[in-house]
């Protein structure tokens, strides 16, 4: 049970399960944005695609849609339906101890967890990601972290931490955001990174610099 993040898991995000089927030959997993969805447990309920779930209900102060209230609540729901095998939690929201509940039913379910923080304003020195990483790292089966790149020196960094934590035994998922750090998104899995995400459609990206699914998965390939 949950989602097995031993190798690359290259996640389909989109706000609509709909494109679950589009989303099949290049995918390994549907993101769900449950945050970006009008009714998203009443999608989950309905959901009989192929694809394994990774539930997201991005905060508004972490770059989402969803308010505070019955955010958490709503993913804990979420992890009832089969599809489900993964969610992601804000770091944030684990170290103020609001998550405790969530990651609680999470386990109890076997679901996975992956959680995150993102950095919209640039790259933190590569000591304070590698920090980041491992303390993200003790609560979740994946430690995730998205940064701003704009340097190439930015990208550098983040991927010398993702090798570092992955050479230490560490599960961790990196890429770099914005137009300077889009190549991360593809050479990231070659320094370990376990987790990418490309929308189906490059209309819909939930991410500033993501590729699209097709392009993604083609590189990803190339460089493994």
């Amino acid at each position: 049970m949950g989602l097995d993040f031993d190798s690359f898991v290259l996640a389909a995000a989109t706000a609509n399960l709909s494109d679950e089927p589009a989303a099949r030959e290049h995918a390994d997993a549907i993101e769900f944005r449950m945050d970006l969805a009008d009714e998203p447990l009443a999608a989950l309920e309905d959901y009989d695609g192929e694809l394994p779930i990774l539930a997201t209900n991005r905060a508004e102060w972490e770059g989402g849609e969803a308010t505070d209230e019955g955010r958490l609540e709503a993913l804990a729901e979420a992890t009832a339906f089969d599809a489900v095998d993964a969610i992601d939690v804000e770091l944030e929201s684990i170290l103020e101890g609001e998550a405790e509940e969530l990651l609680e039913t999470a386990r109890e379910r076997g679901v996975s967890i992956v959680a995150s923080a993102h950095d919209f304003e640039g790259t933190p020195p590569r000591k304070e990601m590698v920090r980041t990483l491992t303390e993200a790292g003790k609560y979740a089966d994946v430690a995730k972290l998205a940064v701003t790149a704009e340097s190439k020196v930015d990208t550098l960094a983040l991927l010398s931490a993702t090798e570092q934590l992955t050479s230490h035994g560490d599960t961790v998922a990196t890429m770099a955001m914005g137009e300077v750090g889009s190549h991360t998104r593809a050479v990231a899995p070659v320094y370990g990174s376990k987790i990418g995400y490309a929308p189906v459609d490059p209309a819909d990206a939930t991410a500033p610099g993501q590729y699209d699914l097709e392009t993604l998965a083609d590189l990803v390939a190339r460089l493994a």
